[in-house]
């Protein structure tokens, strides 16, 4: 069994200058930073898994807004698309992909707050650990260890800080199709699912955002308008090719994982 990192592994100058936060499946699934170092793709999986639920608790206790969460999730992503989980503990960089999408999204948290909560979190079955975090001197070495895993974050993505989310592309194109609110909270909570995927490293963010337009249609029995001069996918900037691509892959996902039909459905398969 592999052994996975309790530590971090910080470059002494940033490593990463190009911008592509795009892979192939082949790239996730056979070329990762953890996979070089004999950590599977199942493997992986979980782990992905657990920053991913790890993070979105964070959220809610630190009480930030989904979008906040939803840019922590993609900073994380991107880290172990250049970096190995066999050397960098994901607890502490799920924490500090939060600490960081607070600051861009606008709701800043507390250092302390985070670490806190963090703490707390990672350990909440240990009754003692309130106590300890609030210990001034094990507090400050927990607050260094944040702002260290916040450096390393920043260097491996290249201090590249724009983050674009499928929400804003979503809710233009309900409220221009005037399907807003009527598909408005399944297309928003397949949007949750797919950021706690690799969709979002295979995948444009509007291109996310029309896959799940389409889903919740179809879970919800809307017929989207398709008459000329009033093409519902041309509102995302997406060709039907590419759309059809999309939802295959969360067609997919829904397969290997039902729970994740948002709307309480069973896939059944489709085309556009």
């Amino acid at each position: 069994m592999t052994k996975i990192a309790t530590s971090m592994h910080l470059p002494k100058e940033p490593q990463y200058h190009t911008r592509k936060w795009y892979f192939s499946s082949q790239e996730i699934e056979d070329f990762s930073p953890s996979r070089k170092d004999g950590i599977d793709v199942e493997k992986e999986s979980q782990l992905r898994k657990l920053y991913c639920s790890f993070i979105k608790e964070l959220g809610v206790k630190l009480k930030v807004p989904q979008v906040t969460i939803a840019c922590a999730l993609i900073l994380c992503h991107r880290f172990y698309m250049r970096q190995s989980h066999a050397k960098n503990d994901w607890k502490t960089m799920a924490s500090a992909s939060m600490f960081l999408a607070c600051k861009l999204e606008e709701t800043p948290r507390l250092l302390r707050d985070v670490v806190v909560v963090a703490y707390e979190l990672m350990h909440k079955k240990d009754p003692s650990a309130s106590h300890r975090i609030r210990q001034i001197r094990f507090c400050s070495s927990q607050k260094e260890l944040l702002v260290t895993g916040e450096r390393l974050l920043l260097a491996t993505i290249g201090f590249d800080l724009d983050v674009q989310l499928p929400y804003k592309p979503l809710v233009n194109a309900l409220k221009k199709l005037n399907m807003y609110p009527d598909l408005a909270k399944v297309a928003w909570n397949f949007v949750n699912d797919w950021l706690c995927t690799t969709l979002c490293l295979q995948y444009k963010p509007h291109y996310i955002a029309a896959g799940s337009m389409y889903l919740a249609a179809k879970f919800q029995k809307v017929k989207l308008p398709t008459e000329k001069g009033n093409v519902w996918w041309l509102e995302f900037d997406i060709s039907p090719k590419q759309l059809e691509e999309v939802i295959q892959q969360m067609a997919r996902l829904l397969e290997q994982d039902p729970k994740r039909d948002s709307a309480g459905n069973t896939w059944e398969g489709s085309t556009i």
